[in-house]
Order: C-alpha cells, then sequence, then structure tokens
C-alpha cells in the first residue's frame, strides 16, 4: 500500500512549480537578476538599404535586372524571375497606377471607424512589368472616386520628419490630368 502523503501547500513543491515571493525571502532558492545593458543594429540589406535611404531623400529606386530586362521595386539583391543577379539603379518617378485596392472601416487596432481607410497596391510608373510596386494608402480621394487604374502622385511627409520608412510617404493621391 502506498503511503498518502499530507501536503501543507498545493499544489506541492515540486520541479516545474512557479516560485512564490516567499520562496526568495526565505532563502529558499538562489537567484541572480541581470538586465543586460546591449547596443544592437541590423542590415535590412544593401538593397533595401538604398531603397529606404532614397525614401528619407524623397526619391523612390528600383534596380536593374539585366539578363531579363526587369525593373524591380521594392529592389532585390538578385531577380526572383530568372535569379539574375541586379546591380544597376534606377530613380523612379513618385507616380503610378492602382492596381487593386480595399476600402477598411477599421482603423490600425481594428476598431470600427466612419470614414474608411484606403489602400492597395501601385504599380510604380517606370518598373517594369507592371503590376510592380507596392502596398500603400491613398488619400484626398473618397471611396466612391477610388478605381483601379486611377493615376496617383505620392503625397510625402516633410523632409524633416522623413525616416528612411515606407511611411515617409504619406499616401498617394489623385493625378489630376495625368500630371502635378
Amino acid at each position: 500500500m502506498v503511503e498518502k502523503k499530507e501536503y501543507k501547500e498545493w499544489p506541492p513543491y515540486a520541479p516545474g512549480t512557479h516560485i512564490r515571493e516567499s520562496d526568495i525571502r526565505e532563502k529558499k532558492i538562489t537567484y541572480s537578476w541581470w538586465e543586460p545593458e546591449v547596443q544592437y543594429s541590423w542590415s535590412v540589406g544593401h538593397a533595401m538599404s538604398k531603397f529606404l535611404q532614397g525614401l528619407k531623400d524623397g526619391k523612390l529606386y528600383g534596380i536593374h535586372c539585366k539578363k531579363c530586362k526587369r525593373v524591380i521595386v521594392p529592389p532585390r539583391m538578385f531577380c526572383e524571375y530568372c535569379f539574375g543577379p541586379t546591380e544597376e539603379w534606377v530613380e523612379l518617378k513618385d507616380t503610378g497606377e492602382i492596381e487593386t485596392f480595399s476600402i477598411s472601416y477599421l482603423d490600425a487596432d481594428a476598431r470600427r471607424i466612419e470614414e474608411p481607410i484606403l489602400v492597395g497596391v501601385v504599380s510604380i510608373d517606370g518598373a517594369y512589368p507592371k503590376p510592380m510596386g507596392f502596398m500603400h494608402y491613398f488619400g484626398e480621394m473618397t471611396k466612391d472616386e477610388i478605381k483601379i487604374g486611377m493615376k496617383v502622385k505620392a503625397v510625402w511627409k516633410p523632409k524633416s520628419e522623413r525616416e528612411g520608412s515606407i511611411t515617409d510617404i504619406k499616401y498617394f493621391k489623385p493625378l489630376k490630368g495625368g500630371s502635378e
């Protein structure tokens, strides 16, 4: 017959049991506290670094694949179609065309909003073949005005507020009459 033990506390103190504050005060355990002071940085790679620096300077850069003749934006170190190296930088216009869009009645924190957010994919002029671009916000238009194929232009943050991020472009607005 197995002897039944009576425990003063439940669950019994055993491996895998949470430690209690009383265990520390009563010195039942040995512990150490260390807060490292670590400085670190990371690289997004050569292609994306140049792209992000361009955004900080108010410019859009693509990269040219000599093998299949594509101009890729956002840039990559190699062409994912032909696996050829990409080397030649191309400064692109900050204009493009809406490829697809969504009308969202939820904000970034998934809360309901009355005025919708317009977001979608913009093919950047000069990038080839289309569609070749990225997802971003649209502004200065309503949900009834936005349409696929609409020509748009980037609206940039003031230079002093740019930080080398895709959000240095506040949004894309309609391009009136094909030019501004």
